[in-house]
């Protein structure tokens, strides 16, 4: 028998994981149900033992979720994937599955927002804590380090700024202790960076953004070893927060476009933060494409391309952001990314609007910070809408 041949991203995304029914269909196929049925009283018994591999209960087990995850995972090379609700309900489970009451957790000072307040507000109560660290200093990570200490977490880009942790660093401070690793990879995806093969225990994923791509469902997912994501898969199994099937069939057609979308959404990424950083009333511009970016070396080890982020300082302050927020007529003012569909927002009083000013001050978010999320637009038409704003700053 021949040996099973290795693809590439662009074709596991678009192959990967597909279960044909005996119809023999094409497209993979949606399973509306809320359950299964069973040939006997023997079998139901064998399915909910775990004896026997099958459906059971759609709060954890459907054929449409089950070929989501497996492409998901192919994509990452991952062994297995278990696919939630949202993004937020992944970072959940995995804490809730690997952490216990008296445990301790690492951090980026730099996470987005809800996960902020998921740690410092709700993982709390459950005597679960948290120390916030510099993003960008592995020593501040390894001092940050307690007895108690069970996992660090990082998302890399961060949100907003686009800061680059060094994964392969952390990863090695963190295993010397036995301490686990897990990387939020929504911004790069595993078209751009996959951050098991750089040390990473786990990989968490927001679906909602670039896997979707349009803007149109919420997903999430845990990827990694077979031996940390069965005790996620055992808290989804009971706590339930399940991907509906229906998600996870739009999200696989997702996956099919990816690698094209986020490599053209990259490429005008780079356009335009070349642009604004060229720009007389744009005061800095946070994009790991760029060679100003502090860690453009390190983006470029870890990461395909810069991603197609990009955050700038305007001159002056919230009055001056919100001029070109307002002054938009193509870019969508919404807090959500990833879409084909370029979006702006100003993450002080949006995404990172929850968290204390001395939290937002620290993770260096700013009044006058916007963050453009590049969809598949012409660059000219964006630089034409933000100039609208832009050009009435300082007037």
């Amino acid at each position: 028998m021949d040996d099973q041949p290795v693809y590439r991203p662009q074709t596991l995304a678009v192959r990967a994981g597909q279960t044909r029914s005996q119809f023999g269909e094409h497209a993979e196929a949606l399973y509306l149900t809320s359950s299964f049925v069973f040939g006997s009283a023997a079998q139901a018994a064998r399915r909910f033992s775990g004896e026997e591999e099958g459906n059971v209960y759609a709060r954890f087990s459907n054929p449409t979720v089950t070929m989501f995850e497996e492409r998901l995972a192919a994509l990452e090379g991952a062994e297995d994937c278990v696919a939630t609700a949202s993004g937020m309900s992944a970072i959940m489970a995995l804490c809730l599955a690997h952490l216990k009451q008296g445990d301790h957790i690492v951090a980026s000072n730099s996470l987005f927002g809800a996960t902020v307040q998921l740690f410092s507000n709700i993982l709390s109560r459950t005597g679960i804590s948290t120390s916030f660290v510099s993003h960008t200093d592995p020593a501040a990570w390894e001092a940050a380090i307690r007895p108690e200490t069970k996992l660090f977490f990082l998302e890399t880009p961060s949100n907003p700024l686009t800061e680059i942790a060094d994964i392969r660093a952390l990863s090695a401070i963190a295993h010397a202790r036995g301490i686990l690793v897990a990387v939020d990879n929504c911004f790069c995806t595993p078209i751009l960076q996959r951050p098991l093969e750089l040390g990473a225990d786990l990989v968490v994923h927001s679906a909602t953004k670039y896997i979707d791509g349009q803007g149109r469902v919420l997903g999430g997912a845990v990827c990694g070893p077979k031996k940390l994501t069965e005790e996620v898969f055992k808290y989804l199994r009971t706590a339930g927060p399940t991907l509906s099937a229906f998600n996870a069939w739009v999200l696989l057609k997702g996956l099919e476009t990816l690698a094209i979308r986020i490599e053209a959404q990259s490429a005008n990424a780079l356009r335009l933060a070349t642009w604004l950083e060229s720009h007389p009333q744009v005061a800095r511009v946070y994009y790991p494409g760029l060679s100003s970016h502090p860690q453009h070396a390190l983006a470029q080890t870890q990461q395909q391309s810069g991603g197609a982020i990009v955050s700038f300082e305007v001159r002056g302050a919230r009055e001056q952001a919100w001029t070109v927020v307002d002054h938009c007529r193509l870019l969508s003012i919404t807090a959500n990314l990833g879409d084909t569909k370029t979006t702006i927002t100003h993450p002080a009083s949006t995404t990172h609007g929850r968290i204390s000013p001395e939290a937002r001050a620290a993770a260096g978010i700013g009044e006058g910070l916007l963050r453009v999320a590049v969809g598949l637009e012409a660059v000219e038409d964006l630089q034409a809408d933000l100039e609208r704003g832009l050009s009435l700053i300082g007037r």
